[in-house]
């Protein structure tokens, strides 16, 4: 590899963004590991969880809310804290973007920031309802993982970010991509964006 000038991709240095809330009330696993993609569901059950990105000013987090029936980014926040504002930010975002109906579920892991007190308070006013994986437990959570991983593959491990506002400007604009251009095989290689659109028609006629 060295005499061909070929040099792997190795991944960024790794940081913790979720701590169990040990004390926090347990609540039940809404989506039981189902990340189906189904037309008639759409607006019905999100996910979304806490990354980061690594610049020279300083780690930046991205709290993301993700439509499970169409793979779309439906609300997101970032910032360069982990306080609960982050979260409370993108499922605020989804809300005020989508007008769900009352009783969409919003999964996530029992990290603090999610198991809350304030957090629950805004889900309630939002009359969403909050569903909770296990700990430790990174297929509880999929869909949010597998975003994440397509995000830094495709964007904030390819290059290093000199500043914040570098990154966050690169994460707008992903995002704008993801759901607007990438095409997902469980979408029959639709864009988020484009099988909304399809399904919206469908429905229509």
């Amino acid at each position: 590899m060295h005499a061909a000038g070929i040099r792997g991709r190795a991944t960024r240095r790794w940081r913790k963004t979720t701590i169990a809330d040990p004390a926090a009330a347990a609540r039940a696993d809404q989506i039981q590991r189902d990340f189906t993609a189904d037309a008639s569901k759409i607006n019905s059950r999100w996910c979304g969880d806490i990354t980061y990105a690594g610049t020279w000013e300083g780690w930046l987090y991205l709290a993301t809310v993700i439509d499970i029936a169409s793979r779309r980014v439906v609300g997101y926040a970032i910032a360069d804290h982990l306080r609960t504002e982050l979260v409370s930010a993108a499922l605020a975002n989804a809300v005020a973007a989508r007008g769900p109906a009352p009783g969409v579920i919003f999964h996530a892991d029992r990290g603090c920031q999610y198991t809350s007190a304030e957090f629950a308070g805004l889900a309630s006013g939002c009359a969403v309802k909050l569903s909770h994986g296990r700990t430790g437990q990174c297929w509880d959570n999929a869909l949010s993982e597998s975003f994440f991983a397509s995000i830094k593959g495709e964007l904030l491990d390819l290059q290093a970010w000199p500043t914040k506002a570098a990154a966050r400007r690169a994460i707008v604009e992903y995002i704008a991509w993801y759901n607007g251009t990438r095409l997902h095989s469980t979408l029959d290689y639709r864009s988020p964006a484009e099988f909304e659109e399809d399904n919206k028609i469908k429905k229509v006629a």
